[in-house]
């Protein structure tokens, strides 16, 4: 899917929430239909963790978001991983079990104080969770010495971008998520191009904004003018969430979510949504191109979704998970993936070899941003661990939650 120049920035929202691991394409397609029922959907693959220190018959688990690795429906597989299996002798058990950082902390974080096996060998948490995580001790640190790749091929920009992990000797980047505004095209022929477009009243009931404080909340304070990456304050954060909560108290957002806001989206419960733009070709593809998506010209954000490897898991997993790491930070793997998840690679040479991989994807913006792209994307800034807890409560409050 190829986007010339001139069109604005557009991709497809893909996936719903999983409820039971079930496969998202799978689940999609019985959504659209609407026939999520059990009989209908299959499986995926479960974790058979040991719950001591790494998954059982010597395979490792990993938790990732939905939608987030190279996915073939026609044998119902992710090849990259497939390849990596097969290479490495070893199983990874893929679960797609994250839907918002809260509250997958919430299942783990009580193994995670204890230093116990949290089910995981390695997660791929938001960077601002992930900095709890270091500056908590709950996670380990990786041995470069098997992560050649990596060393090699890690993008500048990342190397030093968690401000508590330089050097990202606990983190290692994934994908670089980014955020914006998105709106089916044929219901909101006029789009959305400012942030006060999601209060028109054609639109009461049927916004959606996501659970991410500092996606939602760094679009908001972009789109009244204060950039989200730094310089501004309490004053700032206060009128950014008067206008959340005037939104939500009067009806016209009509629900927050996770990742499962897609499912709004697929239903039609939602016309107008601030999403996260690595969600969105797959679905187009398979609903006729339903939804348009922008980053948006007062600033979009973006982050960067990274490895770790939690506490209680064991030696031999970790090198495991090291192993597979570096096998991604291959730019031939990872094109593979980009290709698919068309979120920004945090790899070295990726756009070279998307070359072979897929020469429509070479100048796709949503994978490798332009110029302007990146005057538009936007970094939420590091907050203190005061303005953490007071600003995180204030914005669940509003929420409801």
């Amino acid at each position: 899917m190829a986007r010339q120049p001139e069109d604005p920035i557009v991709r497809s929202i893909v996936d719903v929430i999983r409820g039971a691991q079930l496969s998202r394409r799978q689940l999609l397609r019985g959504a659209a239909v609407g026939a999520a029922g059990a009989g209908t959907l299959a499986l995926a693959s479960c974790a058979g963790g040991s719950g001591a220190g790494g998954s059982g018959g010597g395979a490792i688990v990993w938790g990732n978001w939905t939608y987030y690795l190279d996915y073939d429906n026609s044998t119902g597989d992710y090849p990259t991983l497939e390849a990596f299996k097969k290479q490495a002798g070893f199983n990874v058990d893929y679960l797609e079990d994250i839907d918002d950082n809260n509250t997958f902390y919430g299942k783990i974080k009580d193994q995670l104080q204890l230093g116990q096996h949290t089910g995981y060998d390695v997660i791929t948490f938001t960077d601002w969770m992930n900095g709890r995580l270091i500056q908590a001790e709950q996670v380990q640190e990786f041995d470069y010495a098997n992560l050649p790749n990596v060393e090699a091929n890690l993008v500048d920009a990342q190397r030093d971008a968690l401000d508590v992990d330089p050097g990202r000797k606990f983190s290692i980047p994934w994908q670089l998520p980014a955020s914006g505004w998105v709106w089916n095209t044929a219901a909101v022929p006029k789009g959305i191009k400012t942030l006060d477009d999601f209060l028109r009243p054609d639109l009461k009931g049927k916004v959606v904004v996501l659970s991410e404080l500092r996606d939602t909340m760094g679009m908001i304070l972009a789109g009244l003018g204060y950039d989200p990456a730094g310089g501004w304050g309490d004053k700032e954060f206060d009128e950014a969430l008067a206008w959340l909560d005037d939104a939500l108290q009067s009806g016209q957002i009509g629900n927050v979510k996770g990742n499962s806001y897609t499912q709004d989206l697929i239903t039609g419960d939602a016309l107008a949504a601030m999403a996260w733009t690595g969600d969105v070709i797959t679905l187009n593809a398979e609903n006729d191109n339903q939804w348009t998506l922008e980053i948006p010209e007062s600033g979009g954000m973006i982050a960067s979704d990274s490895f770790t490897v939690p506490n209680g898991t064991s030696a031999e997993a970790k090198k495991k998970v090291e192993q597979m790491i570096d096998y991604y930070y291959d730019p031939e793997v990872m094109a593979q993936v980009a290709d698919y998840v068309t979120f920004v690679p945090p790899v070295k040479g990726t756009q070279e070899a998307m070359a072979k991989v897929n020469p429509d994807n070479v100048d796709n913006p949503l994978i490798f941003p332009t110029e302007q792209d990146w005057k538009r994307l936007r970094s939420f800034r590091t907050l203190t661990a005061e303005e953490d807890k007071r600003y995180s409560t204030a914005f669940q409050n509003v929420l409801g939650l």
